[in-house]
């Protein structure tokens, strides 16, 4: 039964997992100022050029996802720069206590969403992609 759904459980896993990238890296656009902001509030330094390299993450690495073109590539990518950015923008240790849950939950998150990146990386993107067509 899950051979016949493999092809479409892959290409709806990878839509599913650009709608957490591409909207983010274009509202990053959007609002590139406070974007830049945001990165320098947290003390990294050079926040612009963070801001613009995390734009080409998400927004080519969600392209990348929906159409299935250097798929394991780009799910490596996207799952060291959702780590990294666990670190320095969800930790939940070294915020106040009645911050620490949801803050944590978001760090979880992006943990189970390295995971399914991860699993993308070594499976791949499935037939129905620009991937599957070479």
């Amino acid at each position: 039964m899950f051979a016949s759904l493999q092809n479409p459980l892959s290409l709806l896993g990878r839509l599913l997992l650009a709608v957490l990238f591409l909207p983010a890296g274009i509202s990053k656009i959007t609002g590139f100022a406070g974007t830049v902001g945001y990165i320098g509030s947290v003390g990294l330094p050079f926040p612009t050029l963070g801001a613009a390299l995390a734009i080409v993450v998400e927004v080519g690495g969600g392209l990348a996802l929906i159409f299935g073109l250097g798929t394991r590539w780009a799910a490596l990518v996207l799952a060291a720069f959702t780590l990294a950015a666990s670190i320095f923008f969800h930790a939940f240790w070294a915020v106040p206590a009645e911050a620490a849950m949801v803050t944590q939950l978001l760090f979880i998150k992006n943990i189970a969403v390295i995971g399914g990146l991860l699993t993308l990386a070594a499976w791949g993107p499935g037939a129905w992609s620009l991937d599957g067509r070479k």
